[in-house]
């Protein structure tokens, strides 16, 4: 390992902070208690940290990829080098520091190799699905200012008359006008970084899913996130060892959460599962037969789990997780019973790093976020006062910024404004609505810019797709609002139904009736539509803004008769 430019403070402080929390894995309070964020003014993760422990491990497997043909295993060692290969070709090819590289990947081994690259260089990355259209390259290139462009040469033709002189560079088979990836195994193996990388040098420019407005574009640090993820590691419980498996498209904020730095802070093996091959049948196996100790999921995931059945529990699964949105407590009970493991919900948000969770050796309570991670000091505060709700109040989930999170973005890239309001008042404000129980515990209610007024009541949409869901004829539901002449808005469902429901002419007035009986008549659904599918993010979020503007063509519309009842 080339050590110029490696600066062991760093590395020796980033590793006491760690050890407070695997130290203290299954004591929340005392490791809130003992937990500070490490200072580091100067910090590249993947010289300070990674090169280091791969130094330490040696031939211990980082890497185990699953995909079409056998298992591959990638030793510490052997990632550490080839990313030094990796990153001086980037470098060959006009890479430099302070460039915005936007990457188009699957969950393959270059993904892997370049994310090392590129923050070995301090360039700049702009992570991206490899399902994006080419509107959405196209957004991403203008607004991101981006100046080089790597992707798989299955994917090229979506760039193909997208304007620009970024650089164009592709793994897979050669293509005409794309400096080829296979060339950076001949580049030098020792790798000089050329300068320092300061702690809040920028590292990624992430755009947000988008499921209520134009996605936004965060700007995260060389700590930030690489950082910053320390809370992930605690909530997910990874330890040194471990053998880890997340299901996240590369592209998403999850991914760089559970499938990178996470177990790589634990000094982790990670199980990389082709985004291609995470059918519930292959995770099902994985679980199985590759030894998977820790394992996250979206709830999307869970739920093919379950409708594929989950059968014998994995002999060494320890710790199970979630995050996206709230789980239904049904799929909570039903893993602990067959599989006799808890999957603990958690929370945060590209904006930041894992903030709220239940966490290892605590048994989650469905509809509840859990409490405060290490690091983190949410405040619910009133959105019309600006002050602290009281116990069993309702209000907007914040950050306390008296001693600033490490995992928090810099804020909205080319928005000031937006980047103002999200830090007003001394706060990080969330969007987010939560109830504050009586001993500390939050329970999600709804994004504040999904809440809406019908008929002057404050109807938060999750509220009432609960109430749907809890229902059997529903696979998916998902609640927005429709304007009303009287009431200015009501809500309106759109509802997926099991496939054993679909075509039931009494499946509407089955789910008007639980809907009058679960909840009180100015939060009744008053208009029902019946849909094939729901727009959604890769990781299973439902885009609530096409919604809105979803022209029902086609679709079988019902209105609940009485309205006047809910009046």
């Amino acid at each position: 390992m080339n050590t110029a430019g490696r600066n062991p403070n760093a590395t020796a402080a980033f590793r006491t902070a760690r050890n407070v929390l695997l130290d203290n894995a299954h004591d929340l309070d005392a490791a809130r208690e003992q937990f500070q964020w490490p200072q580091l003014p100067q910090f590249n993760w993947a010289l300070d940290w990674f090169d280091v422990i791969a130094a330490e491990n040696g031939e211990r497997t980082a890497l185990r990829l699953l995909g079409e043909g056998p298992a591959r295993e990638v030793s510490y060692a052997e990632l550490s080098r080839r990313s030094d290969q990796v990153a001086n070709w980037l470098r060959s090819v006009g890479v430099r520091r302070g460039d915005r590289l936007l990457m188009a990947l699957h969950n393959r081994l270059p993904l892997y190799e370049t994310m090392l690259a590129a923050i070995k260089l301090g360039a700049v990355v702009v992570p991206t699905y490899a399902t994006a259209t080419t509107d959405d390259l196209a957004d991403r290139l203008d607004r991101a200012k981006v100046r080089h462009v790597l992707t798989e040469d299955s994917l090229v033709e979506r760039f193909a008359d997208l304007p620009g002189g970024w650089t164009r560079i592709n793994t897979g088979a050669r293509v005409e006008g794309w400096a080829n990836y296979a060339d950076s195994e001949t580049a030098p193996e020792a790798f000089d970084p050329q300068g320092t990388t300061r702690g809040d040098d920028p590292l990624f420019v992430y755009f947000t899913s988008g499921t209520t407005s134009r996605p936004k574009m965060v700007l995260h640090t060389h700590t930030s996130y690489p950082v910053g993820h320390l809370s992930g590691m605690y909530w997910n419980g990874v330890r040194p060892g471990d053998v880890h498996l997340n299901i996240s498209a590369p592209g998403w904020a999850k991914h760089a959460w559970s499938s990178f730095f996470v177990p790589f802070n634990a000094e982790a093996t990670i199980v990389v599962l082709d985004s291609a091959l995470s059918t519930p049948t292959a995770v099902l196996e994985t679980l199985r037969e590759q030894g998977i100790t820790t394992f996250c999921a979206p709830p999307t995931v869970w739920r093919g789990l379950l409708a594929e059945g989950l059968g014998e529990a994995p002999a060494t699964l320890r710790e199970a997780t979630c995050a996206g949105e709230p789980l239904e407590a049904t799929l909570i009970s039903t893993v602990e019973e067959t599989w006799g493991v808890y999957v603990r919900d958690g929370y945060g948000q590209t904006e930041t790093t894992g903030q709220i969770g239940h966490t290892p050796g605590r048994r989650p309570q469905a509809g509840v976020m859990g409490r405060p991670l290490p690091g983190y000091r949410p405040v619910v505060v009133d959105p019309k006062t600006g002050r602290p709700v009281a116990p069993g109040g309702v209000g907007e989930l914040c950050l306390d910024l008296t001693v600033r999170p490490t995992g928090i973005m810099v804020g909205y890239a080319g928005d000031q404004k937006k980047t103002e309001a999200a830090f007003a008042g001394g706060y990080y404000h969330t969007g987010d609505l939560v109830r504050l129980g009586e001993d500390g515990e939050l329970s999600y209610v709804g994004r504040d810019d999904d809440m809406f007024k019908s008929f002057d009541y404050r109807i938060s949409p999750l509220e009432l797709e609960r109430v749907l869901l809890g229902h059997p004829a529903v696979e998916q539901a998902a609640v927005v609002p429709v304007p009303d002449p009287v009431g200015m808005w009501i809500p309106k469902a759109f509802v997926l139904l099991a496939p054993e429901w679909a075509g039931r002419e009494d499946a509407a007035e089955l789910l008007f009736q639980r809907v009058r009986a679960e909840l009180p008549a100015e939060k009744w659904v008053k208009v029902l539509e019946f849909v094939p599918g729901m727009p959604t993010t890769i990781s299973g979020k439902i885009r609530r803004a096409e919604l809105r503007t979803l022209q029902t063509l086609g679709h079988q519309e019902h209105l609940l008769a009485d309205l006047a009842v809910a009046n």
